[in-house]
């Protein structure tokens, strides 16, 4: 082991680092006598000390309250979904009326199909990437079969051309030309879940439009991941969640993005009053007219025990800036990167991509070698292992352990734990 894989030497680099951790902001499960290695932000994240201040908040104003806290004092649940809607477009690249806060990843995902998925005879077809996460592959096949067209042959699923499950831009350049006449959608992942890829969004969607057809993100991993410039990247919409990286809690209020040029659209859309224009709202009147921009595609009232926390997490966002967060996970990744190739490279295969423009925090690893102890799947057993020695990943079938060090909370000295517990369970 060199000075540079120490513990003293990751202490130091912690010390030194330009962002300061924000771990103290946040409540670290606890292992035994020590903190929690925790490296699932991107599954779920870390509960923020102050998310349970913005819930009692709310629970207090409903106990002495109860339906006048729709309209008074601070925090009034009537806007509420408002208070966290320029944080949010600050976070994602976007103008504040092209993001809302609702509903669930998926939920968003078949609002935005109705409105965007609008296949012709001569244009049924969706492309999305082979292998993507179950649910939006539920979904697209399922608008495709809604709409009277056939998944096995109008749901175009790219396989991946690059070692360890990844895909080259030009792999996707070509399949945009390829079925470009027969496109409807485009249907892309910021970050790929499994192999932690990251896409380059604007020349997806100028390439998609380019053919004629629309083009959507699913930014599950990439929202508070990435710096994301979704206005200026093109896309027509993009939904994703916010209880990984953006650290809302189990469940939280997704997230949705509608470019403005559609602000004003009359696209076909499954309405609720929610959406309609707030100045006329509670006239009750039988028809729908929608306000401008993303949050017309609301449906319902807003959960406002639901936003609690997306508030806490939001303002240490917003404290600290998504440029400033995106540095720091590349010094944390590249890190961890390095320590590795240099101390367990005959033991793990790195399957996300090597540049950093490539990928955000996460680095998705395969054990190399095949089976391991009592006939288990090496993989398998070395992610238990590490559970029990208080180092948490996570776990994707069939063989791939993630592992993504989160830049509000993670710091150089987990990494150098993790790889000491790999190192103790190789040498076991």
């Amino acid at each position: 082991m060199t000075d540079l894989h120490t513990p003293a030497h990751a202490a130091a680099l912690d010390a030194a680092d330009p962002l300061p951790t924000l771990r103290h902001e946040f409540l670290i499960p606890r292992h035994g006598e020590e903190e929690q290695a925790y490296f699932v932000g991107n599954s779920l994240g870390l509960q923020p000390r102050g998310a349970r201040a913005h819930v009692e908040e709310v629970m207090d104003k409903w106990a002495m309250e109860a339906v006048e806290g729709h309209f008074t004092g601070q925090a009034q649940w009537m806007p509420y979904h408002e208070l966290v809607r320029e944080p949010l477009a600050r976070l994602v690249g976007a103008l504040p009326h092209e993001v809302v806060a609702m509903n669930s990843l998926t939920a968003n995902l078949h609002f935005m199909l109705v409105s965007f998925y609008r296949p012709t005879r001569e244009r049924p077809a969706i492309l999305m990437e082979a292998g993507a996460f179950p649910s939006d592959r539920y979904a697209l096949a399922s608008q495709v079969g809604f709409h009277g067209f056939d998944p096995d042959t109008d749901l175009i699923e790219l396989q991946p051309d690059g070692p360890g499950g990844v895909f080259s831009m030009e792999s996707i350049e070509r399949a945009i030309a390829e079925h470009g006449p027969r496109l409807a959608l485009v249907l892309w992942p910021g970050v790929q879940y499994r192999t932690g890829q990251a896409f380059d969004l604007a020349r997806i969607a100028a390439l998609a439009h380019a053919q004629g057809a629309l083009c959507g993100f699913d930014l599950a991993h990439g929202v508070g991941n990435l710096e994301l410039n979704l206005h200026d990247s093109g896309a027509d919409f993009a939904v994703w969640c916010h209880y990984k990286y953006l650290n809302a809690g189990p469940g939280a209020v997704a997230g949705c993005f509608v470019h403005e040029r559609h602000a004003r659209s009359d696209r076909p859309r499954f309405a609720g009053w929610w959406g309609h224009e707030s100045a006329t709202r509670f006239r009750m009147g039988p028809e729908f007219v929608p306000t401008p921009g993303a949050e017309g595609w609301q449906l319902s009232n807003p959960p406002i025990l639901g936003l609690a926390p997306l508030r806490a997490s939001l303002d240490l966002f917003d404290r600290v800036g998504m440029r400033a967060l995106r540095e720091k996970s590349l010094r944390l990744t590249g890190y961890l990167e390095s320590l590795i190739r240099a101390r367990l490279g005959e033991t793990l295969d790195i399957l996300t991509p090597a540049e950093p423009a490539r990928r955000g925090c996460q680095l998705s690893l395969r054990v190399i070698g095949g089976r391991g102890l009592s006939g288990r799947a090496a993989g398998r057993d070395l992610f238990e292992d590490l559970a029990r020695r208080g180092v948490l990943g996570d776990w994707r079938e069939p063989d791939v352990i993630r592992i993504s060090p989160a830049p509000l909370y993670n710091t150089h000295g987990d990494i150098v734990r993790f790889v000491a517990a790999v190192e103790a369970w190789r040498d076991a």
